[in-house]
């Protein structure tokens, strides 16, 4: 694909994506969106197909392999598109057809500025309906200049200041397809998580780690009624257990290291 010009006629829209060793979901991720003008991928420097598999589907891809956080690199995918609109979505979602086409209605008529998606993700196989993963209404479609992410390492969100709708249509994610997965966000997201608070002055350590842990499960399990997701539901929150509580272990090994 190339970048479009834009035209008063017709609104263009371009998908903005960033990727890293992402061969297993990017194919099905990229077929769904044979209805956009412009789609771009910024590698991180992929090892396996990411970027053979981008480029036969018609994206244009960059790589960078100097990794900013998920935020500022995918601020990077926004800025080398031209669009009117920005479609921006993960390696590991795929767009519906009812998706597809609330995308092509509401920027064709729009009544907002943004628009956020109804996502509904896996784990290990199952469809989550609770838990705190659902309902999970995520802003990603929005007209250029409307909106950016946060420069967060992770967890990063989109910050705009318009008028944000819903559309119809699912975006289909596929988040942790294995156990193996699922170890390995588990350790990126808390070293990842502890980097953040540290460089904004939090501190961390066992008991801090114990309590947050503590009450991470409570929150998914119980509060989130994660138990009527089932063995999946608890699994969920042992993870965010867990993940909170290496987080915060970490941290306090980030202070202990700065402090000897």
């Amino acid at each position: 694909m190339h970048a479009p010009t834009s035209s008063p006629a017709r609104p263009t829209l371009g998908v903005a994506l960033i990727s890293l060793n992402a061969a297993a979901r990017l194919a099905p991720c990229l077929a769904a969106l044979s209805f956009a003008d412009d789609i771009v991928v910024i590698d991180g420097g992929s090892h396996d197909a990411t970027q053979q598999i981008a480029r036969e589907h018609g994206a244009r891809v960059i790589v960078e392999p100097v990794w900013p956080g998920f935020g500022a690199q995918k601020n990077r995918a926004i800025d080398a598109l031209g669009t009117d609109w920005v479609l921006s979505i993960d390696t590991d979602e795929i767009v519906t057809p009812a998706l597809a086409q609330a995308i092509a209605a509401a920027i064709r008529q729009p009544s907002a500025d943004v628009y956020a998606l109804d996502r509904l993700s896996s784990f290990c196989g199952r469809w989550i309906h609770h838990s705190g993963w659902y309902p999970d209404w995520v802003p990603r479609l929005f007209r250029r200049g409307a909106a950016r992410f946060s420069d967060d390492l992770v967890h990063e969100r989109l910050v705009f200041d318009a008028r944000c709708e819903r559309l119809a249509g699912k975006l289909m994610h596929y988040s942790y397809e294995d156990f193996d997965t699922v170890l390995r966000k588990l350790d990126a997201y808390s070293s990842a998580g502890a980097r953040q608070r540290f460089a904004a002055g939090k501190r961390g350590g066992f008991g801090k780690a114990l309590g947050r842990g503590f009450w991470a499960f409570v929150r998914t399990w119980i509060l989130r009624r994660g138990f009527l997701d089932g063995r999946a539901g608890f699994m969920i929150a042992v993870f965010n257990a867990e993940t909170v509580y290496y987080r915060f272990l970490k941290l306090g090994a980030h202070h202990d290291d700065r402090v000897a």
